[in-house]
């Protein structure tokens, strides 16, 4: 996926590789994305740094207190995460933008890994049904609540996982996803880490 560049980034070296998620350590709040945009975390190597969904996620966490701005375009612009750790479940850029479960099941071990190293972790906000299947799949939730929008599920585990839409364009052009309800979210998210 990274020697297919767009137009406007063709002089840029893109990062190409699997991307980590970043954040806080001590990070109560964790975010799952469904994977790498081919022109934003593929290109710049950091999840959700220089594409649109970034611009909805970043302005969100920054209004709740999670990230120091509003904005991230590049991996140096000085984006830094309080409370929060972002991540993907899927870490390569699938092709047509649609990972499969075998891309997800391949991931998991990584996924876990930053999971285990969030010790304080006691929320994960899901964006996308894609992400809402991986985390009731990774705690163990039966039945599974269906997905939809600002869906609470506890996990026993002392984890509550939050389901959103994803801020897509899909979502966000259409206003499925408005910044209200993803500012809830997050609102949300605060309220249940600070216990």
């Amino acid at each position: 996926m990274a020697t297919e560049k767009r137009a406007s980034y063709r002089d840029q070296t893109y990062w190409g590789r699997p991307i980590p998620g970043f954040g806080d350590p001590s990070a109560g709040v964790m975010v799952w994305g469904l994977a790498p945009a081919a022109h934003g975390a593929n290109r710049t190597g950091r999840v959700f740094t220089g594409d649109r969904s970034g611009d909805w996620l970043y302005r969100a966490m920054n209004r709740a207190g999670f990230a120091n701005q509003p904005e991230s375009t590049h991996i140096g612009d000085g984006l830094t995460l309080t409370g929060a750790w972002v991540t993907s479940v899927v870490k390569c850029a699938p092709p047509d933008n649609k990972p499969e479960t075998s891309e997800r099941d391949h991931c998991r071990p990584f996924l876990r890994r930053e999971m285990e190293a969030l010790r304080s972790l006691r929320v994960v906000v899901c964006l996308g049904a894609f992400a809402y299947e991986a985390a009731c799949t990774e705690f163990a939730v039966k039945p599974r609540p269906k997905f939809t929008h600002g869906v609470e599920v506890e996990t026993g585990s002392g984890v509550v996982v939050i389901g959103s839409f994803h801020p897509s364009q899909q979502n966000t052009f259409t206003g499925r996803l408005t910044e209200p309800m993803l500012d809830a979210v997050f609102r949300r998210a605060a309220e249940l880490a600070s216990y």
